[in-house]
């Protein structure tokens, strides 16, 4: 079963920082291309801020996020993470961890994302 868990959201001031987890309790990570993604209130779109490719572990990175995202992984601990730094207001949404590049749409549904709101 293809369950995702995301944690590490969080309120934040401006300028701030979180780190968000992600893991599958029953099955490996390590199988696949892994990012995150996030999603704005009242939109319906997920926007994918980050991708982490496999076997390379070459990342890629969304201009909204590019210089202050920062995603990796731990294999031996089957996660996957996002340190984020210099939050905004406007990084306020629902973020959430998936397959992505080669393996997108792999699963066929999200985890319960965790939310990040970035407010002073």
């Amino acid at each position: 079963q293809f369950k995702i868990v995301e944690s590490g959201g969080g309120l934040v001031q401006p300028g701030g920082s979180l780190n968000l987890s992600c893991t599958a309790p029953k099955f490996n990570l390590d199988l696949y291309s892994m990012g995150w993604f996030r999603q704005f209130p009242g939109k319906e779109r997920k926007e994918e801020l980050s991708c982490m490719n496999n076997p390379e572990d070459t990342k890629d990175y969304g201009d909204s996020v590019k210089g202050r995202f920062t995603i990796s992984r731990e294999r031996a601990k089957n996660t996957v993470y996002l340190l984020m730094t210099s939050l905004q207001p406007e990084d306020t949404a629902v973020y959430y961890c998936s397959a992505c590049g080669r393996d997108r749409g792999v699963f066929v549904s999200w985890g319960q994302g965790t939310q990040v709101t970035v407010s002073s």
